[in-house]
């Protein structure tokens, strides 16, 4: 990675940095989408179990893999600051971490998953299915977040191909793990929704395997000599990682939560058909997302980069670029979205009540794209800056207040029904789109005050 001079080499530079992140984050979606889409075509109380099961997990994935997020900042300024020799210590310390923090979540799992599917009052087929494909999950834990690790030790140097790469080598051998365990193909047991949890277990094995492999095969990562010299633990690096993955961690999982619990309302609100289609509409918005969100980790790797070399005004360039290419994107994506709507539902289920529910969600799925491509951007660039704390309460406040309340009361108390619920979130992520951009303001101006000497001309 290097400092551009240009406005021309800047786009040139974010491109380069962008688009492997972006087939990257689209591939590891696609698992997601195998696992809904083939469990679908099983059943719709398979669509539903895996649909809960998601919904249980992906807070807690996202909120532990925003921990370890905080990893690409950290080695993108000592990068941009020329300290390299501090980039293997760091790192280290933060497998020793990811091991820690995923142990933890099979720990917590193992008691309280059953208790809380059991509060749900959900039918017994689908809380069975929602329980064994947790199960599944679980045993790929500790490979998906140590990969993770490795994953943002290479993106925070600019090397985004390498996670690319590997991503793409595992997507196939996922979608054949999810053909043959969940419909019994090759010879494997036929488990249905079930099975889509032990084969992306096991795919979170193989791309880890494949991360710990390029550590000694690449000469530029190979310096670092990471799996080779080793560190004593230290709690102090953690506590210094924590400071800036915990607030990160907490604001992605604000996020995702959200979701995650206007799911988990409707599955105790509604029907089965409701739930299968509400995650229809997840699915597919969410894997619409993975544009503006990969755009907002390319923003922390060339603010953070930026921010560590002070270069201020690049690192303000850099975030106006992207933050307008995410919205420019969904925007476009919303009218393809409204016109194939039904089409697209049709390729989860043939069930026509459920395509004509999940019809009507999209419609306000659509108005809230694109305030959640702002706030994505937005948070990418403060991430950049390491100005964690105060996205952290914006987060909190704008989903937790704001966006759930409204949506449970729409919800259960007026006719929008499910619907209702969407129009919560949509409330929720525009108020944080604005609390970030103004914080994003502040950040810049005192990044000019520390040292206006800095700032550097740019053409």
């Amino acid at each position: 990675m290097y400092h551009a001079e240009t406005f021309k080499k800047k786009v040139k530079l974010f491109l380069s940095i962008f688009w492997p992140i972006m087939v990257t984050q689209i591939s590891l979606y696609m698992m997601n989408l195998v696992d809904t889409m083939m469990s679908g075509r099983v059943g719709t109380n398979d669509l539903a179990g895996v649909a809960m099961g998601s919904s249980l997990w992906m807070p807690v994935f996202t909120g532990i893999n925003g921990i370890l997020l905080a990893i690409t900042p950290i080695v993108a300024q000592y990068l941009g600051n020329k300290q390299q020799s501090k980039i293997h210590y760091s790192v280290t310390q933060a497998l020793y971490l990811a091991v820690i923090l995923s142990l933890i979540v099979v720990f917590v799992g193992s008691l309280f998953l059953n208790p809380i599917l059991t509060y749900m009052n959900l039918d017994p087929e689908v809380h069975h299915i929602s329980f064994h494909y947790l199960v599944g999950l679980s045993f790929g834990i500790i490979p998906l977040f140590l990969s993770n690790v490795l994953r943002n030790f290479y993106d925070g140097q600019g090397y985004t191909r390498i996670t690319m790469f590997i991503t793409v080598l595992a997507v196939p051998f996922n979608v054949l793990l999810n053909y043959g365990l969940i419909f019994g193909n090759f010879g494997l047991p036929s488990l249905g929704g079930i099975g889509a949890g032990y084969a992306t277990a096991i795919t979170y094995w193989i791309i880890l395997l494949c991360s710990i492999t390029m550590t000694f095969r690449l000469g530029s990562v190979k310096e670092y000599r990471l799996f080779v010299k080793w560190v004593k633990p230290s709690w102090t690096a953690w506590k210094d990682q924590l400071a800036i993955g915990i607030p990160i961690g907490l604001s992605i999982f604000f996020e995702a939560s959200i979701f995650s619990v206007v799911t988990l309302l409707i599955g105790t609100m509604f029907s089965t058909i409701t739930i299968a289609a509400n995650q229809i509409v997840l699915s597919f918005t969410s894997l619409m997302f993975m544009i503006p969100l990969s755009l907002s980790m390319a923003l922390t790797i060339v603010v953070g980069f930026s921010v560590g070399g002070k270069k201020f005004q690049a690192a303000k360039q850099y975030s106006t670029m992207g933050v307008l290419s995410g919205i420019a994107f969904l925007a476009i994506g919303a009218v393809f979205l409204y016109y194939l709507r039904e089409p697209i539902a049709y390729l989860y289920t043939q069930d026509r009540e459920v395509v004509l529910l999940a019809s009507q969600i999209f419609l306000v799925a659509i108005i809230y794209q694109l305030s959640d491509a702002a706030q994505a951007g937005l948070q990418g660039v403060l991430r950049g800056y390491k100005d964690v704390k105060l996205p952290f309460f914006i987060t909190f406040i704008a989903y937790w207040i704001i966006g759930i309340p409204v949506g449970y009361s729409l919800a259960a108390f007026t006719d929008l029904g499910p619907i209702g619920f969407w129009v919560g979130i949509s409330l929720g992520l525009t108020f944080a789109a604005i609390g970030f951009l103004i914080r994003l303001r502040i950040v810049q101006r005192q990044m000019v005050k520390k040292d206006p000497t800095t700032i550097e001309k740019t053409s």
